[in-house]
């Protein structure tokens, strides 16, 4: 079963178009805030109705939370993935400053766990999901979705082109966001190959959804 909403693929695709054009630029930007609202909490984008985040999270249990599935990944996981991803890459690449995760926030999240996630074995994963505060979790994931607001809000149309620098790639390994290890190194190939309008659609667009899609597919199996 699929959870995302019936006309994201159309809105995806809208999304590219209209930013790919300086008429259709400022369009484009407002369908991106439409689009990111659902991927967070309703406090992001001050919502009164849950978004699509929030709908996950209703009667969601911690064994449900922690749950490992047969690929390896668990919900808490998805989460903290999309989230580091996001914060990465909307601030030190699309933005050029400082990521969101600092020690302040790294202590209270209560894991060593810097990086994306990419790497992580099943082991790590378990020993993450026990350590990990999801109150903090929560907490990181609504700074990360105000702070990827601004980033957006401050580009112009002739930023769609932009590739990163080879600074900022080498400023992400030195903060630990992506390890040396395959499973992780690569990242920065994908991301470095992608222009700013690239990295709008994916990761800070489609990846969420389709990792929000896995939370709720892990959520439905555990209902049986």
């Amino acid at each position: 079963m699929k959870y995302i909403p019936s006309d994201w693929t159309i809105k995806q695709n809208n999304l590219k178009k209209y930013l790919s054009k300086d008429k259709t630029f400022s369009d484009g930007i407002k369908l991106f805030f439409d689009m990111h609202s659902i991927l967070h909490d309703k406090k992001v984008y001050n919502k009164k109705d849950d978004t699509l985040y929030n709908i996950l999270w209703r009667n969601l249990k911690n064994e449900k939370l922690k749950k490992i599935t047969n690929n390896g990944t668990s919900i808490l996981w998805n989460i903290l993935h999309i989230t580091r991803i996001e914060d990465i890459v909307s601030n030190i690449i699309i933005g050029n400053t400082e990521e969101v995760l600092n020690n302040e926030i790294q202590k209270a999240l209560n894991i060593k766990t810097k990086d994306t996630g990419n790497a992580m074995n099943k082991k790590e994963i378990e020993l993450f999901n026990e350590n990990i505060s999801i109150k903090a979790l929560n907490e990181y994931r609504i700074k990360v979705g105000k702070n990827t607001i601004k980033i957006i809000e401050c580009l112009k149309f002739y930023d769609m082109k932009r590739k990163p620098e080879k600074k900022q790639l080498e400023k992400i390994m030195i903060i630990g966001g992506v390890l040396e290890h395959k499973e992780s190194k690569w990242l920065l190939d994908f991301w470095g190959n992608k222009s700013i309008l690239g990295l709008i659609m994916m990761p800070i667009t489609r990846h969420q959804i389709i990792h929000l899609n896995d939370c709720f597919k892990i959520k439905s199996k555990n209902k049986k």
